[in-house]
């Protein structure tokens, strides 16, 4: 296992998603400030956040947990950016890539997963 969560390429990967989605974010309208905006935000951060506590945790079986996790907040953003796809809030030139970036993710997290479900 990584020596510190910032080794884990997952974790790269993850927080180079966050800013993204947070670009992503800032053309929504006004009044999804505190709905889809939020919602988008929370689950970006979700995603490094936890694949960071899981890393420090003492037990493999406690990483592999909240990497699931991780993994979770991925699916949640995948649905959000489909639902502000079909809102206009992003045009395909946005909601593609970004999709794209989180099936990249999530390969890379089942990959992480399935290494540590071996050993938990």
């Amino acid at each position: 296992m990584a020596q510190s969560y910032k080794q884990l390429i997952a974790w790269r990967k993850a927080m180079e998603f966050v800013t993204e989605i947070y670009h992503a974010t800032r053309t929504f309208p006004r009044d999804e400030m505190y709905g889809l905006t939020s919602q988008l935000r929370r689950a970006a951060v979700s995603v490094p956040s936890n694949i960071a506590e899981g890393q420090a945790r003492y037990s493999h079986r406690e990483f592999h947990r909240f990497l699931a996790n991780a993994r979770g907040s991925l699916a949640e953003i995948e649905t959000q950016v489909a639902i502000a796809a079909a809102l206009a809030y992003l045009p395909s030139e946005t909601a593609d890539p970004l999709l794209a970036r989180a099936a990249e993710l999530g390969r890379i997290l089942n990959g992480l997963i399935a290494s540590t479900k071996s050993i938990a």
